[in-house]
């Protein structure tokens, strides 16, 4: 299934959906454009059979520079804080969301580009001459749309407050040695790679992904004894599932499970 709009393509590939964006020459946001994404990733919510979604480009050189900064500009202050609120509201869905997210990164990604790439639970790279950043600092501003918390939560506070304070970028190379990517692979392996690593998701347990999503997302602020007593009840959960039963009658069979 292809779904069209004006700048973001979807395609739905049995449990695997793929959001392209698809807005010359930069993939520069706004309003309209995060309104249409947020449907597109609230349809998907509703998706019962999609597993992981992933948020690529169709744009060569780019993956996301965030907001259009021209149309930025043109706004009054309580137009650009709607926007603001509306990119939250993506980056919200993508965090919250069931379903494991992935960003597929082979160019610029800055600003909310970046922002939007934290919010997934993964991300992919391939190696190239381009930059990822946050220089909201360059224009007098800071990262809204969660981009300074998910930072520090990635690379840890040192890194971030460099990065946060200097609005520098950083190269392919470098984000994967902070562990910004989790992955970077070569330009010309990038796409069967990256197909690779999708059906492998796509082929796992979603109920037992679900709650390690669900597990890691309320992960912050807990003491050792809070995390335990959360993992237990987590795991407690489990057992008794399908999925789970058909894991270990796979594995006492040699064989691969069939998750449903």
């Amino acid at each position: 299934m292809s779904v069209g709009q004006e700048h973001i393509m979807v395609k739905k590939e049995a449990q695997l959906a793929r959001i392209t964006l698809n807005r010359p020459p930069a993939n520069g946001y706004y309003d309209e454009f995060l309104q249409s994404l947020y449907q597109i990733l609230s349809h998907l919510e509703s998706e019962g059979d999609v597993k992981v979604v992933t948020i690529e480009s169709g744009i060569d050189k780019f993956f996301c520079a965030g907001a259009d900064i021209k149309i930025f500009a043109s706004k009054h202050v309580d137009g650009n804080k709607a926007m603001v609120v509306a990119a939250r509201e993506v980056a919200r869905c993508i965090s919250e969301s069931a379903k494991i997210y992935v960003a597929a990164i082979q160019g610029h990604t800055l600003g909310g580009g970046l922002e939007l790439a934290m919010a997934c639970d993964i991300r992919l790279a391939a190696k190239g001459n381009y930059l990822i950043g946050l220089p909201e600092i360059k224009l007098g501003q800071m990262p809204g749309n969660g981009g300074a918390v998910r930072l520090v939560q990635l690379l840890g506070k040192s890194r971030a407050t460099e990065l946060l304070l200097t609005g520098d970028s950083i190269t392919p190379e470098k984000a994967f040695d902070y562990g910004l990517f989790n992955h970077l692979y070569e330009a010309v392996t990038f796409e069967k790679e990256l197909d690779s690593y999708l059906h492998k998701l796509a082929n796992g347990s979603r109920t037992a992904m679900k709650m390690v999503k669900n597990f890691l997302e309320r992960y912050e602020g807990k003491s050792p004894q809070e995390l335990l007593a959360w993992e237990k009840e987590c795991v407690d959960q489990l057992y008794d599932t399908e999925d789970a039963k058909e894991g270990f009658r796979a594995f006492t069979e040699k064989r691969k499970p069939r998750f449903k």
